[in-house]
């Protein structure tokens, strides 16, 4: 952790060779492989000749990578995987939740700051404090891996399961700008899940129907795009490619995770997933249980998201008019109000209640602020005017 930087800059430089190999002698046999060792061989370099062969090379590394060593041990409390047990570490109770969540996700997931500012509704100059701040702590408090103690599984596997959340959540609506979709991503998401579903400090609730709305969520993911890549709306999806092991998997998730008393916003999100698949048509989508789901969210997590939600399913459930109604009144924060998702549903129930020209105000807002061209285009063919 003390060196994340010069790692950073080592992956850098692995992915610049490979942009000037590659192009002339073409994909190597295991690029995964070749990458991972041009960038330990840019790292050993580096710090070789900082530190003259000392302490890092001895406590970190093996001199010779070709060498083969015995099979790897694990203690009981272990977490099998090098990057799930890599978010155990990044998610420490010394580092604000907020900076765990930044770091978390630029450094292990891969996201840019974009990405991250996108899905926590915050600003890019917060995320470069936030992760500023995660990096600076991890430099002081230097933590391994084989460290860990049973307590601190248990303590951070709630910011783990966040973290994995968000993984899959920009997998399933991606904020680039040439991916609707980015599939890796949520199999990743759902791969580490499902390993930690496994583990005894996952063996919860919350981990079943956070697993449970994967499944079911990735249930549609075929039938979310059309022949050129756009989005599709969930009235305008062939519900015959719905993967139906699939939803029947998350249905067995959801099952288990409703053993005992435990409560969480998965589970709630997770039961909007289910009605949602187990619906015949979207007409007959029971909408008032979907709302139930939903003014539940809105107890538990208490985010104006969820009331935005609520008030599309009323919407759907007893007419446009009564949707608006939900969000009269309310004055959303300012991380809401400029996104793109507050004027995108108004500007809907506007349209469907004949409010032409404040429908047309709101559509501007949120065709202008759209995260990414493929969400634009569903946003201008949805709320046409």
């Amino acid at each position: 952790m003390e060196h994340i930087d010069d790692v950073e800059d080592a992956v850098q430089s692995a992915l610049m060779t490979a942009i000037e190999s590659w192009t002339i002698a073409g994909l190597p046999d295991n690029p995964s492989a070749w990458l991972f060792r041009t960038a330990s061989n840019n790292l050993l370099g580096e710090l070789r000749q900082r530190t003259r062969r000392r302490r890092i090379l001895q406590q970190n590394v093996a001199e010779d990578f070709g060498t083969t060593s015995g099979p790897e041990v694990f203690l009981p409390d272990e977490v099998h995987d090098d990057l799930l047990r890599m978010l155990f570490v990044c998610c420490d109770e010394a580092i604000p939740v907020e900076s765990q969540l930044v770091f978390a996700l630029k450094t292990l997931c891969g996201f840019d700051v974009r990405e991250i500012a996108i899905r926590l509704f915050t600003s890019e100059a917060n995320v470069y404090k936030r992760l500023g701040r995660a990096r600076g702590r991890l430099r002081q408090l230097c933590p391994r891996v084989e460290e860990l103690a049973h307590e601190q599984y248990v303590s951070r596997i709630v910011a783990v399961r966040h973290v994995l959340y968000l993984l899959y959540t920009e997998g399933y609506l991606s904020s680039h700008a040439e991916m609707a979709l980015r599939c890796e991503l949520c199999d990743e998401a759902m791969r580490l899940a499902g390993i930690l579903a496994k583990h005894p400090v996952g063996q919860t609730p919350e981990t079943y129907a956070l697993l449970a709305l994967m499944h079911l969520h990735t249930a549609r993911m075929t039938a979310r795009q059309n022949p050129s890549g756009g989005l599709l709306l969930l009235e305008e999806q062939n519900r015959e490619l719905w993967d139906r092991q699939r939803i029947e998997e998350g249905l067995k998730w959801l099952a288990q995770s409703a053993e005992g008393e435990t409560f969480s916003r998965y589970h709630a999100e997770a039961g909007v997933a289910a009605e949602h698949c187990l619906a015949p048509s979207f007409g007959e989508t029971r909408w008032d249980k979907v709302a139930e789901c939903y003014s539940l969210l809105e107890q538990f997590t208490n985010s104006p998201i969820h009331k935005l939600n609520r008030a599309v399913v009323i919407a759907e459930w007893k007419g446009p008019a009564e949707g608006l109604s939900v969000l009269d009144g309310f004055e959303p924060p300012t991380w809401l109000a400029g996104s793109y998702l507050w004027a995108a549903v108004l500007a809907d129930l506007h349209r469907r209640c004949g409010n032409t020209k404040a429908a047309r105000r709101y559509r501007e807002v949120a065709c202008s602020s759209a995260p990414s061209p493929q969400v634009k285009e569903l946003l201008q063919r949805r709320l046409r005017t």
